[in-house]
């Protein structure tokens, strides 16, 4: 869940873990502007120091990729081992902008990714789009089998167990539950996740519905929720657990 109001999260509060000063004044100003609150940390010391203060944790991380003390990948993984920072977004920067470096990105948690150089104007509204999918929506439950997914609190429980996914990943699986039985192809899945641009060719999806499978099947490498249809897409299956009708 990306908004936890009890441990005193203050809206448009973001957090940046970057060593470039001159990048990280301007994507602050920009912020600012914007009417954000923003934190800067250049370093991961400093970015966990701020990080363990829970009466005040940021709605949006923006972590860089490589640091001084460390690398920003293996940081987003320890993240998402925190069950305190699980659902934090993480925006992830980087000056290496190969396809390898997002896929890793987006395999251990960063829910978007952005090459360096970028345009303030595209980071803005990627920031805008994390966050909106943070906020609460109409108490809802979809239920399939032993899976449900809680559009209130934006989890999965399997069994009634919460499943780990980061809130991207929420986001995509419930626009598949949402369309259960229909066969989407990348270009709809990203379509239908609006407002987060994600390329094609970086397999972006994939891994995605990989991580997505490792929380919510029995078995990751025999899928009995979220189905490849080869050469089509993806299909979320309607009837799950042995249901009948």
């Amino acid at each position: 869940m990306a908004v936890l109001p009890e441990m005193g999260r203050t809206p448009g509060q973001v957090l940046i873990v970057d060593d470039d000063a001159r990048l990280a004044e301007m994507v602050q100003g920009y912020l600012g502007a914007a009417g954000f609150r923003v934190q800067v940390a250049p370093n991961l010391t400093q970015g966990r120091s701020l990080l363990a203060a829970r009466s005040a944790l940021p709605d949006l991380l923006i972590l860089d990729l490589m640091l001084p003390d460390g690398d920003g990948l293996d940081f987003c993984r320890q993240l998402r081992q925190e069950p305190h920072l699980r659902g934090l977004p993480v925006l992830m920067l980087s000056a290496r902008g190969e396809p390898l470096d997002r896929v890793l990105g987006l395999e251990l948690g960063a829910d978007d990714y952005l090459p360096k150089p970028f345009e303030p104007r595209e980071l803005l509204a990627r920031v805008k789009a994390l966050l909106r999918r943070g906020q609460p929506t109409q108490a809802e439950t979809l239920r399939f089998g032993r899976l449900e997914i809680d559009l209130g609190e934006r989890s999965a429980r399997l069994g009634g167990q919460p499943c780990d996914l980061t809130s991207h990943q929420f986001e995509l699986l419930l626009v598949m539950a949402r369309n259960a039985g229909r066969v989407m192809s990348r270009d709809q899945i990203m379509d239908a996740l609006k407002g987060h641009p994600l390329e094609a060719f970086d397999r972006s999806i994939d891994v995605h519905i990989s991580r997505i499978r490792a929380a919510i099947e029995d078995d990751p490498k025999e899928p009995k929720r979220v189905l490849t249809v080869r050469g089509a897409g993806y299909v979320f299956a309607r009837k799950q657990d042995g249901e009948l009708g």
